[in-house]
């Protein structure tokens, strides 16, 4: 038998620790309205949704790629490969303190109009989701069992996180057509 039966750290203990681990940033995440919620959601997914076998660090960036119709995310710069190996480079990503995540594209990727298309059907069947959805806690990710441990994992940190956020704001419990009534009427701040 081996010294250590289980070398990787694999079992329920650690999976609990980790869990617990990203709960915590929840304590401290801030009111958030629903424009904000709604970003933070579809970016962090979208990023969430890609393919990644590493624990990612709050606070450190990361890099997307797009090789093979895949996005692919990595701790590698794009100056350190060749686009034979990742693919193209798509744009800087950061895990946030909150468990969510931007993604800041690169202009080439940017001006590529058939992927921004994509990012815009993606956004507009998102907000479908939304709108169906009974409540904008109701949209946040449950169990992702089709996601890799990472991803899961994160989707449940995600979700601890902005439902407090919205518990901050008092908008849990609203559908997204009432959380977006909520917010400041902007149509009259540029007139005289």
């Amino acid at each position: 038998m081996p010294e250590n039966p289980n070398p990787q750290g694999k079992g329920l203990r650690p999976v609990l620790a980790f869990l617990e681990e990203s709960r915590a940033p929840a304590l401290m995440a801030q009111p958030k309205q629903i424009k904000q919620i709604s970003l933070e959601l579809f970016t962090s997914l979208f990023v969430l949704e890609s393919d990644f076998k590493f624990k990612p660090v709050r606070g450190n960036t990361y890099w997307l790629y797009q090789k093979n119709g895949r996005f692919w995310l990595s701790p590698i710069h794009p100056d350190e490969w060749s686009e034979d190996v990742y693919g193209r480079y798509i744009g800087e990503c950061e895990l946030h303190e909150d468990m969510t995540w931007s993604l800041e594209m690169c202009e080439e990727a940017a001006a590529d109009p058939q992927l921004m298309a994509s990012l815009e059907q993606r956004w507009e069947s998102f907000e479908e989701a939304m709108e169906e959805s009974e409540t904008v806690e109701d949209a946040l990710p449950r169990y992702q069992g089709q996601m890799p441990f990472y991803q899961r994992a994160y989707a449940f940190a995600l979700a601890h996180s902005l439902r407090a956020s919205m518990q901050g704001s008092g908008i849990q419990a609203l559908s997204y057509r009432e959380a977006q009534a909520q917010l400041p009427d902007d149509s009259g701040a540029d007139a005289p």
